[in-house]
């Protein structure tokens, strides 16, 4: 054998070597490797929590590490925005929620990421109801007796929200839609300032979080009128839907897993699969239920579905609230 033969032997035998490792690592079980689980808002929020707790089990489940990378920044627009970019691989993903997928898109007069297009629904996996709550000095017990007194009133009952565009914002610009009322907004930096206003009666109402609201409301400090989810949740049935009196009405905030668009088919459904697993756990429903979050379902096509109809209904929101962020 000559010196060229040899050559070309060698270079064949690498070649098919190397395309077989290839298919080997193309045909690797999912998954193999860690798995980057991107929550839009800083560590602490609701966001972070159910990336965590989900990171927890799928760790478990997998035996691989799942790890949580918390790019808050722009209303979950910088995170939503690297997910969107990332390898549809099934080693990036995406906990959505109702603001960043459904909401920035009418907010901001363009986005880097569509929330159609860029992305592969995997499952939404929990609703996040706020609270409407008054202070105790209002001279209405129910939701409807409000409504009523806010026609009264004409844009005299102000309400308070963690700024524009937040979703407690638009949960109230919703209601004041669907219920003809005129009460006025007052932007707060944060949820803070605007629960300590409205504890000292400078501000009428709000729609926060159910977290950041019921010690208030357990002390006295607020009146719980109604939650503003379709049906009244696990961790306060005592207190009514505003759908009971408004009917129709969803202003929850809500929290899925999105890989981005690609993504093959095979992972979204072992994903789905896992998180619903997880999902059905006593623990992991306890926890997210004492935070006055509520355990949803919905298979990929169903997340689809929703987020395309809740781009619809926000925008309709956003356009009849004039609300625009730069």
């Amino acid at each position: 054998m000559n010196l060229s033969t040899a050559i070309i032997g060698t270079g064949i035998a690498l070649a098919f070597f190397a395309v077989n490792n290839a298919g080997a690592a193309d045909t690797a079980p999912y998954p193999s490797k860690p798995v980057r689980l991107i929550a839009p808002f800083p560590a602490g929020g609701t966001s972070d929590t159910i990336a965590r707790t989900l990171g927890q089990k799928l760790t478990e489940a997998w035996g691989q590490g799942v790890v949580v990378d918390n790019r808050g920044g722009v209303g979950g627009i910088v995170g939503t925005t690297m997910a969107a970019r990332a390898p549809a691989d099934g080693y990036t993903l995406l906990v959505g929620n109702v603001a960043p997928v459904a909401i920035n898109g009418s907010l901001y007069k363009s986005l880097d990421y569509d929330a159609v297009r860029d992305f592969a629904p995997v499952a939404m996996l929990v609703t996040g109801p706020g609270l409407l709550v008054v202070h105790p000095s209002l001279p209405a017990r129910n939701v409807r007796e409000l409504i009523t007194l806010a026609r009264s009133q004409r844009g005299g009952l102000l309400y308070a929200s963690a700024g524009n565009g937040t979703p407690p914002h638009l949960a109230a610009e919703l209601f004041k839609l669907m219920t003809a009322t005129q009460i006025a907004h007052v932007p707060y930096k944060g949820n803070a300032q605007a629960m300590t206003d409205l504890i000292a009666g400078q501000i009428a109402l709000s729609f926060p979080t159910i977290p950041s609201a019921l010690p208030h409301v357990q002390t006295g400090k607020l009146r719980a009128m109604g939650v503003t989810s379709a049906k009244r949740v696990g961790a306060l049935p005592e207190i009514p839907a505003i759908a009971e009196t408004v009917t129709g009405y969803d202003g929850s905030a809500w929290y899925g897993v999105l890989a981005p668009a690609g993504t093959p088919a095979a992972i979204v459904t072992r994903l789905h699969t896992e998180l619903m697993t997880a999902l059905r756990t006593p623990d992991l429903k306890d926890k997210l239920v004492s935070q006055g979050l509520e355990p949803a379902s919905y298979t990929p096509e169903e997340f689809s579905a929703l987020i395309v109809s809740e781009l619809a209904k926000w925008a309709k929101v956003v356009a009849a609230a004039g609300v625009k962020n730069e």
